[in-house]
């Protein structure tokens, strides 16, 4: 069998590798996190039907209201949180 230098340098490269890969691994608790709930910001009924117009303004397929879609369904999600 032929000696090849090569060979050896590329086994503890991979191993560091490979470990620091697999350590990441063990610092994630499984555990859910309790008592971490985004605040949510309220708005006046006035702001909200300012808002509400301007966004029915809009012509259709504008990105800005899916994201308030999106952003709708966070909203709803950090309410349930602060619930529990």
């Amino acid at each position: 069998m032929k000696f090849n230098a090569e060979c050896l340098r590329r086994g503890p490269v991979a191993l560091a590798i490979v470990t620091s890969l697999l350590s990441a691994c063990t610092t994630v608790s499984s555990e859910p996190v309790v008592g971490v709930c985004p605040p949510v910001v309220e708005y006046d009924v006035g702001f909200q039907v300012r808002a509400a117009e301007e966004v029915q303004s809009l012509p259709e397929g504008y990105a800005v209201v899916e994201m308030l879609s999106d952003y709708a369904v966070m909203r709803e999600q950090a309410r349930a949180c602060l619930v529990r």
